[in-house]
């Protein structure tokens, strides 16, 4: 076929074919080979440059190989065959090349994958249209189950997706996860692929997948997508079905602590506003929001009723876990009391003015991991040097307390016991007083809401003593955003 070509006058043919080709490199390293050994080398590998034709544009070449009986549907590796190659890389010319000498417009590669599929992974409109004209089939699926929906909104070419509706694709075909097209247009924020969607995705469809679009423009941190997700009525309060979760470590389940565990100030903004409940997860997201350090999102958080006095489910302590996360920070430490911190716990001791019972080991008691006392934990070696500035802040969201003896030592070594002492040992003011009765009425759920707190018919200056406004430090701007 060599010496054919050759003579046919098409030299520089066969000079690009050897440039791309690896057995015709061999054949001009020995000088030409026989005729009968060309043409079976040239059988064995024809394939390969065939491909390699298409890969690199070479029409002329693609098209000679097929005029002299090239086969277009041979397979090569994981099944593929010239035609997958030519919808991947967007060769319209040698798609309609290869279908017209008899290439089989639907043929499934290996992992199932088909001409279309590959073309709509990228977003090839044009190809795509050619090989639906030509038979393709539009309900196939790869072998994961994948439609070629759900691969046409990967690439996401709004064209392709009304394309394939237009010939009859399912927007409600699950990939083998449960994931529809419809999830994966949230997750990568293919916005107008999002929107094509949402009016030809069933609800009992989302249902059974056990997950919703909201989750995945929350997981992708796509607040645009999400914001019309929410516009259109999704429930922002969709939980992930027992068995997604199974997926997850932490056994997450709201939108929400998608949104927060991505630091995603907007997107917990949009959930929020939407009603998102803040302490529907096992791991709570203002327990998340604490481990970061992110003031907006704790504030965010703490101002639509998360629960400030939530108790972790590992390494439990008797004072609320919120906490341990603001020791060593006044900004968040006054955050949390603000919002009813229940601080009397923090003074609970059952050894009073008895001495403590010694340890093996510093901090390791049998109650690490069942109910460990705020005096055994401030009193640590490694956070002994803060705890008069923790307890001084403390005393002013309480009336009187009474301290252990252990928390007594550790305070008397520090500069703020004269002023902690003083409070503990003389009256509280009546104003102070009367501020702990009121929110004490008020109760922990009307002081975290703050439309309840606008419609109190009381003077704005008294609002703002009552809900600590004057130590409220995030509040007066001395740090802003984030930490």
């Amino acid at each position: 076929m060599i010496l054919i070509l050759y003579t046919a006058g098409q030299e520089a043919v066969l000079l690009k074919l050897m440039r791309h080709c690896s057995a015709f490199k061999e054949a001009d390293q020995r000088g030409w080979l026989p005729l009968h050994e060309a043409a079976a080398q040239l059988n064995k590998n024809i394939l390969e440059i065939t491909l390699k034709a298409i890969k690199h544009d070479l029409y002329e070449i693609a098209s000679l190989l097929i005029r002299f009986g090239a086969n277009v549907n041979l397979q090569c590796v994981n099944k593929r065959t010239a035609l997958h190659e030519a919808a991947r890389v967007g060769r319209k010319d040698m798609v309609n090349l290869l279908l017209c000498s008899g290439a089989d417009p639907d043929p499934r590669s290996a992992y199932g994958l088909t001409p279309l599929a590959l073309a709509a992974q990228i977003g090839h409109t044009e190809i795509m249209e050619i090989l639906l004209r030509k038979g393709a089939d539009v309900l196939s699926q790869a072998a994961d189950c994948a439609s070629i929906l759900f691969e046409a909104v990967g690439g996401g070419n709004p064209d392709s997706l009304s394309l394939l509706l237009e010939y009859g694709a399912d927007a409600n075909v699950p990939k083998h996860t449960g994931h529809l097209p419809i999830h994966r247009a949230a997750y990568r924020g293919h916005f107008l692929a999002l929107k094509q969607l949402a009016s030809v995705t069933d609800y009992a469809a989302i249902k059974e997948s056990g997950i919703s679009p909201v989750h995945s423009a929350a997981a992708g941190a796509h607040p645009q997508c999400l914001e019309f997700l929410l516009k259109s009525g999704f429930d922002a309060n969709f939980m992930l079905h027992e068995r997604v979760c199974k997926g997850y470590d932490d056994q997450r389940k709201s939108a929400l602590y998608f949104a927060v565990s991505n630091g995603d100030i907007c997107s917990t903004q949009l959930l929020l506003d939407a009603g998102a409940l803040p302490n529907q997860d096992p791991i709570k997201c203002l327990q998340l929001a604490l481990r970061m350090g992110n003031y907006e999102l704790i504030n965010l958080l703490l101002r639509h009723g998360a629960n400030v006095n939530y108790f972790c489910r590992v390494n439990t302590t008797h004072f609320p876990s919120a906490l341990q996360y603001s020791l060593k920070d006044e900004i968040m430490l006054r955050m949390l009391l603000n919002y009813g911190y229940d601080v009397y716990r923090c003074f609970d001791c059952f050894h009073g003015d008895n001495i403590h019972s010694p340890y093996a080991f510093e901090g390791w008691t049998p109650s690490v991991i069942k109910d460990n006392m705020f005096c055994e934990v401030i009193t640590l070696s490694w956070l002994k040097h803060i705890a008069g500035k923790v307890v001084r802040v403390m005393l002013d969201y309480v009336d009187h307390v009474s301290i252990c003896c252990k928390l007594k030592a550790v305070l008397e070594e520090q500069t703020l016991w004269p002023e902690i002492n003083s409070i503990l040992t003389n009256p509280r003011s009546l104003k102070h007083l009367c501020r702990l009765k009121i929110r004490k009425c008020m109760g922990h759920l009307h002081l975290r809401c703050p439309v309840f707190m606008t419609f109190l018919p009381l003077p704005n200056r008294l609002k703002e003593y009552i809900l600590y406004k004057e130590y409220d430090l995030y509040g007066q701007g001395n740090l802003l955003g984030t930490h």
